[in-house]
């Protein structure tokens, strides 16, 4: 139990908003994107700057409070919150800098990918930063950081030029190539495990304003078909192209198989390369046309919407064979009516730029595997919970033959610590390393954890 002298000290502490559970505006503030978590902090934080984090740190240490951070609060683990702990939320720290003639821009950490492209679309600038534009910048780049952009410009954390972070002894450090680089090359990958990143400093480029993107439907019947075929094409596919393929329910309850893509080149080069994806066969549908990358940005928005039960399973493949893509197709098959739920087996293809990046470069591992493999579940009534994650699990277990030994840690739930050593891949060891360095207690738990040794 936290004293009412502890959180008058908290508040007076704090520039920004502390919430207690009986005050207005708690209930919006601790909920975050998956709606199966459903914790209750005792103290909320709504920091407005990182003077603020540093505070809340050093209040939850000397108050021996578990401490969880949100950004975006898109976590489908719900690592942004905690039970009877301090939250601290970043949400409000929004502000952002673009350098145009650099060619950079230092944003804060409770930005979204939408807030940030806004500002850097101005200037016909962008970086590699997801698919859905309610997400947060924070967590999406510590652990990676997949995207439209990135077989021309790497993954988001490759894209990193320094950061501001909170460790856990409450100092505010800067890391970069040339400053804390053992830090550095943790958070590009590492997730928050080494502290609480306050702001980061990104590398653009010249991308949009208009893309040549969207997607193209096909009939589920030809999905094996297809998928062959996608194989085929992506591995020649140039760096200016970024795909996603699967089978999916569309929002009015059609069944297809279908390919998602973004070129990032001239719109005429654009329109030769996509060809073969877009007449593979009659399409129900094709989308493609020029379109403002900050659209793109949004397109799958609709999909992912905020405040349903959500249940994923995501590793990479070790390739896309016949076999895997039979039992994928098999599986895609069982899943439940279209008419209640939103359901897909979808790949991510990564290649190019992202691929060629050394695996012990930075902290993120999984560079050699061409494909990123989810199960998706999203569904807005949680008596149907035990149905979605039957389906989930047994397509899991179905398809684990074909996996590779990693996973994405931005998909991953709350699965464990063989889950958490298997997502840092071979770079686990000296990720414990550096967390020994940083947070030998293992004060930042909240989390796809890696353990300090002792």
């Amino acid at each position: 139990m936290i004293t009412e002298t502890a959180i008058q000290e908290c508040k007076n502490r704090v520039r920004g908003e502390v919430l207690c559970p009986t005050d207005d505006g708690y209930e919006v503030a601790r909920k975050v994107f998956n709606a199966m978590i459903d914790k209750r902090p005792a103290l909320i934080a709504r920091c407005a700057g990182a003077a603020d984090v540093i505070e809340c740190v050093r209040f939850a240490r000397e108050h021996d409070l578990v401490v969880s951070v949100r950004g975006g609060g898109h976590s489908v683990a719900g690592w942004g919150t905690c039970d009877g702990g301090l939250m601290i939320d970043l949400s409000r720290m929004k502000g952002i800098r673009v350098d145009p003639v650099r060619r950079t821009v230092r944003a804060e950490a409770g930005l979204t990918l939408g807030e940030f492209d806004h500002e850097t679309q101005a200037f016909g600038l962008a970086t590699t930063l997801g698919a859905f534009s309610t997400t947060g910048i924070a967590g999406l780049t510590l652990g990676g950081g997949l995207g439209w952009l990135m077989g021309k410009y790497g993954l988001a954390c490759d894209n990193l030029l320094s950061v501001d972070v909170v460790i856990a002894e409450g100092r505010l450090l800067t890391a970069s190539a040339t400053e804390n680089e053992d830090l550095f090359w943790g958070v590009r990958g590492g997730s928050g495990n080494f502290g609480i990143v306050t702001s980061f400093e990104y590398r653009l480029h010249p991308v949009g304003p208009v893309v040549l993107a969207r997607g193209v439907f096909y009939p589920e019947a030809s999905a094996k078909a297809f998928l062959r075929f996608y194989r085929e094409f992506t591995s020649s596919c140039p760096d200016e192209l970024t795909t996603q393929g699967g089978i999916l329910t569309t929002l009015d309850g059609n069944r297809t198989v279908a390919m998602a893509g973004c070129y990032c080149g001239p719109i005429a080069d654009g329109e030769k390369v996509m060809k073969p994806l877009r007449t593979f066969a009659t399409p129900l549908a094709d989308l493609f046309a020029p379109m403002p990358y900050v659209d793109l940005q949004r397109m799958l928005d609709t999909y992912y919407p905020p405040g349903r039960q959500n249940y994923w399973k995501s590793n990479f493949l070790r390739a896309l064979s016949d076999e895997a893509i039979d039992a994928f197709v098999e599986c895609a098959a069982r899943r439940p009516s279209p008419q209640m739920f939103n359901t897909s087996i979808w790949l991510e293809h990564m290649h190019g730029v992202a691929a060629r990046v050394g695996v012990t470069e930075t902290a993120f591992p999984h560079r050699q595997h061409p494909y990123n493999f989810s199960i998706f579940s999203i569904w807005p009534d949680p008596t149907h919970s035990a149905e979605m994650m039957a389906w989930t699990r047994q397509s899991w277990d179905a398809l684990r033959p074909f996996m590779a030994s990693g996973a994405y840690v931005n998909y991953l739930e709350e699965e464990g610590d063989p889950a958490a050593r298997a997502a840092y891949g071979v770079n686990y060891e000296r990720l414990v390393a550096l967390k020994t360095k940083y947070d030998p207690t293992n004060f930042f738990r909240i989390n796809h954890n890696i353990r300090p040794t002792g």
